[in-house]
């Protein structure tokens, strides 16, 4: 039966002894005792069924198998430190994670998304498109903005304001009969709008599964959405959408703001997203 890999602290000793040539010396580079160092060198000389080094009074020396073998431990190491680099680097402590849905990312952050890297040049952030509650669990982000119920999004989540419901179109669609574009898998509909409202409406011509894709629909000139305030924000500031009517209506579901770790990276972000949904 062959024999298994020795473990891979027992080569990280070896090698440091190699270089050094004192156990002593490798123990206080590794953050090991010197006896655990010689104790692993000669776990690894057992194991392998050879002697790495000749033992003298003021240090150590290798022998012609340590010779041969330091090579291709160093090459093996230096592989591992590569491979593990992107990790361990103190970039890693800069980089955030965001999940969010696709109608948040595209149309509330990317928008201001050049300010924030202005701002903060060194941290970069992966987003990560999320739309039901178990989406977030899998994507383990820093920071999620979850739609849904407040009952739905948990505890430690943050409502986000504005939480309206607001009809928008085109500024070049023009008429009165217009078709209607309607955001389907929340409870608010344009029934529930026109109830709240008093207004009267007809059945929508158009059904998509998220308000960023409603609004997008709505700045192609393709009719009127309803969609969530905060997701039209930008999209009515700078003209690419109008109302379509002066009556909003406050929304069931909407989004949640929650921070699963701290960081000044973190905090950072947190702020200018909040303080971008107060502009």
């Amino acid at each position: 039966m062959a024999k298994t890999l020795p473990p891979l602290t027992w080569f990280r000793s070896f090698e440091a002894a190699a270089r050094r040539l004192s156990s002593t010396a490798a123990a206080d580079e590794i953050g090991l005792t010197q006896s655990a160092v010689s104790q692993q060198i000669r776990a690894l000389e057992t194991r392998l069924g050879v002697v790495l080094f000749h033992r003298h009074a003021r240090g150590l020396s290798l022998t012609d198998e340590g010779r041969k073998l330091l090579p291709q431990v160093e090459a093996a190491l230096e592989m591992l430190e590569t491979a593990a680099s992107p990790y361990l680097t103190e970039e890693k402590a800069r980089h955030i994670t965001v999940a969010a849905s696709i109608s948040i990312i595209e149309w509330v952050i990317a928008p201001a998304l050049p300010a924030f890297q202005a701002q903060h040049p060194e941290t970069s952030v992966r987003f990560v498109s999320t739309i039901w509650p178990d989406e977030y669990a899998a994507a383990r982000a820093d920071v999620e903005i979850r739609f849904g119920s407040a009952k739905q999004v948990g505890k430690d989540a943050v409502p986000l304001q504005p939480n309206r419901l607001v009809p928008v179109k085109s500024p070049a669609l023009a008429g009165e009969a217009l078709p209607l574009i309607e955001s389907v898998g929340t409870s608010d509909s344009w029934v529930t709008w026109a109830e709240t409202t008093g207004q009267t409406m007809g059945t929508p011509t158009y059904f998509v599964d998220s308000y960023g894709l409603a609004l997008q629909m709505a700045a192609s000139g393709n009719g009127v959405a309803l969609v969530n305030q905060l997701i039209a924000a930008h999209a009515l500031g700078s003209g690419q959408v109008v109302r379509a009517s002066d009556h909003i209506a406050p929304a069931t579901e909407g989004y949640f703001l929650a921070v699963q770790r701290r960081s000044a990276e973190i905090d950072a972000f947190t702020a200018w997203f909040s303080d971008l949904l107060r502009v």
